[in-house]
This record gives C-alpha cells, sequence and structure tokens, in this order.
C-alpha cells in the first residue's frame, strides 16, 4: 500500500511539472462544438532512417508565430524528445478550408541550403490533432538515370489535412500531398518556378508561399477505438505481420532444449545419488577414499566468494531489475499504456526504478549480511550506485551530443533537476531502508555442510570448463531463446513499429529466466563434478554473459538491420545499448546465481553426511 501511494505521489509530481501524461486506449476526449477551434501543435522533424535524432520543427525555415507558444507535456513525452508548439494553421471543427494561405517567407541562399540539406537526408515532420500524431515529408527527393544523372529537389509548400470526426470527437487525422506539386528548389537558391507556392526571385534569395486546406470526413468508429484507426496508418512500413509464427517456433525449440536439459540432469543426479549413498552406514569422517566428483568438494563449496559485496550488489540490482521487468509487462497487458507512443513507458519505468530501489537494498543487504559482510555501509552505496553511475555517465555523454547538435532530444535543465530529485528523494532513500531493512531480518546462510578452515586444492580443469567457455555456452543459449523477439523488440524502441504483443513478451521473458536458471544449473554441475567449487562468481557470470550477446546482436542490427548513421543516432544507440546490456546481465546473473544456490544446497543436502 505505501509503495503504491508513493508511487502515485511521484505520478502527481510529474504532471504537475510537465502538465498532463501519456493516456492509454483512446485518449482523453475532447468535446467539440461545430466551429470550434482544433490546435494543431508542431512538434519535431527528423532524418527518417534516424528516429532518435530530432530537432524543432521551427528549426527549419518555416512559417511560424511571432511569439511561439509551446505545450505543456509529461515526463515520458519530453524523454520522447516532443517540443509540440503551437502552429499558424487555423483549423474548425468540422468546417473545410480550401488553399488558405498559411503565410509567405523570402528565404535566403542559406536558408534554401538548409531545406535542401534536410530533404535530401530525407527529413519527416510529426504534428499533433488532439493527441494524434501526423507525420509526413518536409519534400520530395528524385534520382534517374546514370548517364544523365539527374538530382531533383523539391519542397511541399501545401498540405491536405485530412481530419475524420464522429459525434463531437476527432478520430483520425493525417496530411496529405497527392495532388500537389513540389516547389522545386535549385542549387544556389535562385529562381525557381513550378509547383504551388511559387514566389519571384528576391535579392540571393526565393519567395514561398506556403498553404494549406482542410477536409472533414464522417466516421463510424467510436472515441474509444480510435486507436485501432492510427495502428492502421502505413505511413511507416509495418513488417510484424509474421511476429506470431516466428514466436511459436522459438518457443517450441526453447522448450525442447530446457526439457532435454532438465531430463539428462535428473538422470545424471539420479546415479549419483545412488553411487554416493551407497555405504550410508559407513562413517563419514573420511569421505576422500574412493571417492571423487561434487561430493568431495563438501567442505569447500559453501565457502564465500571474494569481492561480496559486489556479489551481492550485483544480486540486488539484478532483482530489482527482475521486478521492474515484471511490472512493466503486467501494466502493459493490463492496457496501461499508450501503445502508439513510448512516453508513458519511459515515465512508468523511472517511477518503477525508484520505487523498486528497495527491492535493491534489501536483497542485497540481506545476503551480504548472510555470508558475513561487515561494511555493510559500503554495500548499500555499491548497491545503489551499481546502475545508476553508468546510467548517469551515459547519459552525460549521450545528452551532451545531443545538446550539442541542437537535437530535441536533450533533455532540457528543469527535466534534469526532477530526475536527479526523484533518485535522491525517493530512490537512495529506499535503497538505504530496504538495506537497513534487509541486515536486521537476515537469517543464516542455511549451508547443509560444514565448510574447513584450509581450502582443498583444485585440480586442473580440461579446457571445456574454462570460464570463458562457460560463459559462451551459458549466454548464447538464453539469447537464442529470445533472438527473435528482440528484433521487434529493436525495431519498437531504434524503430517506427508498435509493439502490442505483450503477452508473447512475457512468455518469453518467462522462458529467458527459466533457460538462464537451467543451463546455470547445468553448468554450475559440471563445475563441480570437476571438483571446482569456484561456483559463486562463474554462476553469476554464466547466464549474465547474455548481455554480451545482446550487446553484439545491437552492432548488428546497427549494421545490417537499419539505415542510422551519423554522430547523434551512433551515440544515442550504442550508448543505450550498453545500459541495456548492463541490465540485462545484471537480471540473468541474479536468476542464474539463485538457481545454482538452490540446487546446490539440494544435492547436499541430500547426501547422507554428518
Amino acid at each position: 500500500m505505501m509503495m503504491m501511494m508513493m508511487m502515485m505521489m511521484m505520478m502527481m509530481v510529474f504532471e504537475m511539472q510537465f502538465g498532463v501524461g501519456c493516456v492509454s486506449g483512446g485518449g482523453r476526449k475532447m468535446a467539440y462544438k461545430q466551429g470550434d477551434n482544433v490546435t494543431l501543435y508542431v512538434n519535431k522533424v527528423g532524418p527518417y532512417h534516424n528516429p532518435q535524432e530530432t530537432y524543432h520543427y521551427y528549426t527549419l525555415p518555416v512559417c511560424r508565430p511571432d511569439k511561439v507558444h509551446h505545450k505543456s507535456l509529461s515526463l515520458g513525452e519530453v524523454l520522447d524528445g516532443d517540443r509540440m508548439a503551437q502552429s499558424l494553421y487555423h483549423i474548425r471543427f468540422r468546417e473545410n478550408v480550401e488553399k488558405k494561405t498559411l503565410c509567405q517567407l523570402t528565404l535566403s541562399e542559406k536558408q534554401v541550403d538548409q531545406l535542401r540539406e534536410a530533404i535530401e537526408e530525407l527529413y519527416y515532420f510529426e504534428f499533433v490533432v488532439d493527441e494524434i500524431p501526423i507525420w509526413g515529408f518536409v519534400g520530395y527527393m528524385e534520382e534517374s538515370g546514370f548517364l544523365p544523372h539527374s538530382h531533383k529537389v523539391g519542397l511541399w509548400t501545401h498540405l491536405d489535412f485530412n481530419i475524420e470526426y464522429n459525434s463531437d470527437s476527432v478520430i483520425f487525422a493525417n496530411v496529405s500531398v497527392k495532388d500537389v506539386k513540389p516547389m522545386p528548389l535549385e542549387e544556389g537558391g535562385g529562381p525557381v518556378a513550378g509547383g504551388v507556392g511559387v514566389g519571384g526571385a528576391v535579392g540571393s534569395g526565393i519567395t514561398v508561399t506556403h498553404t494549406y486546406s482542410v477536409r472533414w470526413f464522417e466516421s463510424q468508429l467510436p472515441h474509444a477505438r480510435r486507436g485501432e484507426r492510427l495502428r492502421d496508418h502505413s505511413f511507416f512500413p509495418k513488417t510484424l505481420e509474421i511476429h506470431w509464427l516466428s514466436i511459436i517456433n522459438s518457443l517450441v525449440l526453447v522448450v525442447l532444449l530446457l526439457g532435454f536439459v532438465i531430463i539428462i540432469l535428473m538422470r545424471v543426479l539420479k546415479n549419483d545419488f545412488a553411487r554416493y549413498n551407497v555405504e550410508e552406514e559407513s562413517a563419514c569422517d573420511d569421505l576422500d577414499h574412493g571417492d571423487n566428483g561434487w561430493k568431495i568438494i563438501h567442505t569447500d563449496v559453501f565457502r564465500f566468494p571474494p569481492y561480496k559485496s559486489l556479489l551481492c550488489a550485483v544480486l540486488g540490482v539484478g532483482a530489482q531489475f527482475l521486478t521492474l521487468a515484471t511490472a512493466i509487462i503486467v501494466m502493459a497487458l493490463l492496457g496501461m499504456f499508450n501503445v502508439h507512443r513510448h512516453g508513458a513507458i519511459n515515465s512508468a519505468a523511472i517511477v518503477l526504478y525508484a520505487l523498486t530501489s528497495c527491492v535493491s537494498g534489501y536483497v542485497s543487504c540481506s545476503f551480504y549480511t548472510q555470508i558475513h559482510g561487515q561494511r555493510w555501509v559500503w554495500n548499500i552505496i555499491l548497491t545503489s550506485s551499481l546502475f545508476s553511475a553508468p546510467l548517469f555517465l551515459t547519459w552525460s555523454v549521450v545528452n551532451s551530443v545531443h545538446w550539442w547538435s541542437g537535437s530535441t532530444q536533450a533533455l532540457p535543465a528543469t527535466t534534469v533537476l526532477l530526475l536527479l530529485g526523484a533518485w535522491a528523494v525517493v530512490g537512495f532513500p529506499l535503497t538505504v531502508i530496504g538495506g537497513i531493512v534487509g541486515k536486521n531480518r537476515a537469517g543464516s546462510f542455511q549451508a547443509p555442510c560444514r565448510t574447513r578452515n584450509i581450502a582443498r586444492q583444485i585440480p586442473t580443469q580440461p579446457w571445456y570448463k574454462n570460464a570463458a567457455v562457460h560463459m559462451a555456452i551459458g549466454g548464447f543459449l538464453p539469447f537464442s531463446a529470445i533472438s527473435v523477439e528482440l528484433y521487434y523488440i529493436f525495431a519498437t524502441v531504434w524503430g517506427r513499429e508498435h509493439y502490442t504483443l505483450y503477452g508473447i513478451l512475457l512468455c518469453v521473458f518467462a522462458i529467458l529466466l527459466s533457460v538462464g536458471a537451467c543451463i546455470s544449473v547445468a553448468l554450475t554441475y559440471f563445475l563441480l563434478s570437476g571438483e571446482d567449487y569456484r561456483w559463486w562468481w562463474r554462476s553469476v557470470l554464466s547466464a549474465g554473459s547474455t548481455g554480451l550477446f545482446i550487446f553484439v546482436y545491437s552492432v548488428f542490427y546497427y549494421r545490417n538491420r537499419s539505415s542510422m548513421s551519423g554522430l547523434v543516432q551512433s551515440a544515442e544507440f550504442f550508448g543505450y545499448s550498453l545500459l541495456t546490456a548492463l541490465v540485462f546481465s545484471l537480471m540473468l546473473g541474479a536468476v542464474s546465481f539463485w538457481a545454482s544456490l538452490t540446487f546446490i544446497r539440494y544435492i547436499y543436502r541430500s547426501l547422507k553426511m554428518d
């Protein structure tokens, strides 16, 4: 209850700071009467192939009011790069407009070159009407022939707005230029001719007249279902048609893999128990005679590892991200997010990250106390900064690149202060509170075997039991379980897809955790069977190495599955891909460790020993 109250309070703070947040489903219903003003906000422009490289629409030489009035935004919208401002377009509910002049501009040669460069980089714009995004390209470019080669660049100076309505609400809107000819932009910004909005040469520049039309169409779709209309809109290409088939294929393969691992491991363990317990009536003090394998190291297998504080911090932060990821997926399944904008998920992730900090503090400090750790204050500080420090460092670099380029992805100072305040006022204190509670409620370690004072010598291990080999196996198999789904996630985060199959995502997430746990148990058994008791960190690194495979896949996606380029997009992509890999490493490392610890306790508790 306390967690829910704190979450509600944080959301209220964000809304008071930035305005109304993103909504789910059809959005907040705005009721209009005929002739009422329908505000059109201009938002951002950017290269089509670089979704995260966006700039304010008014950075281009376009029609703009004398004084720009910005709309208040939610935290998620600010994080998503939105910067909505009122436009000069006058749209009235259910009133058609035919070729109305928006403004007339005299463009200098530099401004013409700026527009030409934007068009050549396939800049698209985003407008917003009644919380409905509208997309269109700034201009038109045509490449034809090799000999002779022609390169034509044209500016769209007339826009047709097509808006659908049902009763007193707006259902859908888009912009069209299909019946319009572009205005050619010749090299050097000289006189031009042809197309809508043609003006004459003025000095070294050109005069451009921007016009627009508005047409209203009645729709039978109710406002509550208008999200379906937007989902079916095809300005951005859709490639999710084969999603179900590919995911089902992946699920079948993973289930078969898990079945084989579990069956084989259980049969081997059954033989081990039968062999080790055959002399249950004999003395247990001298177990070295005639024994080998994992039984002989029972006095060393629970010897506490080095770097206790770091290990516990990894487990705590991993448990936090496991809780956060599960909560995000469940909230998405309950329809709490608007699938057409990423802002709501961004806001929820920030709030949940701050609130789940108590989980990391509790898990880390509780286990640290169990394994006889003494510097619990340092453990809390390390746990709190294990992810937040790399996040702040990466964000600082990425945000600096965006700020240098003038991108809207650069966060305003008020947003930065708000996020830092959320961590300082909510996140870090909850980590401390969780750590104190975990320390006070920590019990004993519950090791079924006594540990000797002198460590046993570890025999030379074959190459296939090397840590690098175990990391390769333990990381590749969980990665293979999510490789298909990973493409669609990347296409949503770094592309323009709308992810809606959260039920499938939950199944894949559960299988990912199951595969990581099973592979970790199998690799831990093979390690112990070679009389090597250094399983603590090995179990974390085995499935935790999945993050390395995810980062390698991100490089592959960048080079072969996307058309992204440039410093701004590259810094954003690789910076946050590294953080994503770190999150998966921490989360799967924690899952694999607890699976291995549970397995080891089970097998040694099942032995007949004093």
